[in-house]
């Protein structure tokens, strides 16, 4: 029998208590074995028994196969960088860098210590996005004209995180922008090029709290966008094809689920409510397109099978590293007020 694959968590804060700790526990080729945080006891609290260490700690630890990095975005690559020298299988939690230099010198690094380096790009796996894929591979909706997706919340008052100061790496096109950025890259390839808007909209804002990107791919129009005062959400997908339309309401549910206990393989994981399944503006709702069940649980299998030399990883470097890409030319349309050309 394969010994399971031995895990230090570096950072126990939402990403790491909220996703990473319990979708390894649903998974069997791995075990947490330390994580490095200053919530030890919450650690204690959830996970008995599993070592409680600093960052060097864990790091020069030669027990650990593979390390994720679960901590603020600007210490995302050096952390990365020195897991992958001390020899260990990295996960990343995204955005992957804060450069597109720094991630395409990781994913050299990587291949040169023949090492799995990937980035926790959860999304790919929400149940939405995988009915839009069917959506598009089954070609219900004909030519693709447009594509919208939103990612909004009402949150009127600035909290005071890490995630909402003016430091590298803050705000939400970091942090939503990231899933969204990802998600149409997934589908559409690198645009041709962008256009985007940042806004600093609550009172005391420190960080970009508002974005709307568009993103051009020949006659196809992809807007993402995000607001943080968002009374009534607008629709999570709009979908506009020369046959049909698809329009889909909520997020996908896997972490409200996580938060409230429920794991991978139980009863309900990852199902909408039926109310919220997208439909086709001609057609209906269509049993078995829409509402397909989210699967994060689908990232911890596929890098498994990769540490295990059966598969690639879950989501590449380079792939990420084309979002960061993105957003930095995101960043540069607003500050310029023009279209940003990323290919030709």
């Amino acid at each position: 029998m394969t010994p399971p694959i031995r895990t230090g968590l570096i950072g126990y804060g939402l990403s790491g208590a909220r996703f990473h700790a319990p979708l390894l526990a649903s998974e069997p080729a791995f075990t947490l074995a330390a994580v490095a945080t200053r919530r030890a006891e919450e650690v204690s609290r959830d996970w008995p028994g599993v070592r409680v260490l600093s960052q060097d700690e864990l790091l020069a630890d030669p027990s650990l196969d593979l390390l994720i990095i679960a901590t603020p975005n600007d210490s995302h690559a050096a952390l990365a960088e020195r897991a992958l020298l001390a020899g260990k299988h990295v996960v990343v939690e995204k955005p992957f860098t804060l450069s597109s230099a720094e991630a395409t010198r990781l994913d050299t690094l990587a291949r040169e210590r023949s090492r799995c380096l990937t980035v926790f790009h959860n999304r790919r796996w929400d149940g939405d996005f995988l009915s839009v894929r069917q959506l598009l591979e089954q070609g219900r909706l004909g030519r693709l004209y447009s594509f919208e997706s939103h990612f909004d919340r009402f949150r009127p008052q600035v909290k005071a995180r890490w995630k909402e100061e003016d430091i590298p790496g803050g705000g939400t096109l970091w942090d939503l922008g990231s899933h969204l950025i990802d998600q149409a890259l997934q589908l559409f390839g690198l645009p041709e090029s962008i256009s985007a808007d940042l806004g600093r909209q609550r009172t005391g804002a420190r960080a970009t709290d508002w974005f709307h990107l568009l993103l051009r791919y020949g006659e196809l129009r992809v807007i993402l966008h995000s607001g943080s005062v968002v009374h009534e959400p607008w629709p999570r997908f709009v979908l506009q094809g020369e046959a049909d339309a698809w329009s889909k309401y909520g997020l996908d549910p896997q972490e409200e689920q996580l938060g409230a206990g429920l794991r991978p393989g139980q009863a309900g994981w990852g199902v909408e409510s039926s109310e919220r399944s997208g439909r086709l503006s001609r057609g209906g709702s269509v049993p078995g397109l829409p509402g397909l069940p989210g699967r994060y649980e689908e990232f911890y299998r596929q890098l498994a099978a990769a540490i295990a030399g059966e598969g690639p990883v879950p989501v590449t470097a380079e792939s990420a590293g084309q979002v960061i890409r993105v957003i930095e030319a995101a960043v540069r349309s607003a500050e310029e007020g023009r279209r940003i050309t990323l290919q030709g």
